[in-house]
């Protein structure tokens, strides 16, 4: 065996280095931030730096990097850029992420059970039971996202109601069938907040057990 074979690195440890690539870019809250948003639709560098609070320098510098480690695609429309995400299994990952956390991590658990939890203690509306409730017009169905990612794809049959528009409409739900509120997933603090509020008006209120993204990559319908 030459001298290059024997201290050149094997074809797994070659693997493991590009898969723990992925992991490090995955290893930032505001690179978990932009997925999320990117998973509703494909947005522009700024306006994924205002949404989430970002500097556009900082931005920039988070997007390139998961461009690199494969999580996004982007492309160029006239002056801007704008990502996506580069294949559905980008959210198995950050679901994969949030299990192991709530499962061995007790700061994980400590936040989800205090606020999450404690915010919305039902168990939540599963992908298998809203299908068949929409399906025999049982209940309304509520997207609490802004308009621009409502406008993008949701639910059949959905309502929109930005979280920071319910209470002033309200007057316009029926209070004599369920209401299952989602947002953009499964720690979105507008679907909590929202079915909040909607018991506190005495409506019978659930949430999703996730979102939109997670809804459409189980092959559900959406419009």
């Amino acid at each position: 065996m030459s001298s290059d074979s024997a201290t050149s690195p094997s074809p797994k440890s070659a693997l493991f280095a590009q898969f723990a690539e992925i992991a490090k870019a995955l290893g930032h809250a505001h690179r978990l931030t932009i997925l999320e948003l990117l998973a509703q639709r494909e947005r522009s560098v700024e306006d994924l730096a205002t949404a989430a609070r970002l500097s556009f320098a900082n931005a920039s510098q988070h997007l390139r990097l998961m461009r690199q480690a494969g999580l996004l695609l982007s492309r160029r429309d006239g002056k801007q850029i704008l990502y996506r995400l580069s294949d559905p299994a980008v959210l198995d990952l950050v679901a994969a992420l949030h299990r192991v956390g709530e499962r061995n991590v007790a700061e994980v658990r400590e936040i989800v059970g205090g606020y999450f939890r404690g915010r919305d203690a039902l168990e939540a509306v599963s992908h298998a039971e809203l299908a068949r409730r929409m399906r025999d017009g049982l209940v309304t169905v509520l997207d609490v996202r802004p308009e621009d990612e409502f406008d993008d794809g949701h639910l059949p049959q959905a309502i929109n109601m930005p979280l920071r528009k319910l209470e002033t409409k309200l007057r316009d739900l029926p209070k004599d069938r369920e209401i299952v509120a989602y947002c953009r997933g499964a720690y979105c603090v507008f679907s909590f907040e929202a079915v909040a509020l909607l018991r506190q008006h005495g409506f019978n209120a659930r949430r999703l057990e996730d979102g939109f993204p997670e809804w459409k990559a189980a092959g559900l319908p959406f419009v």
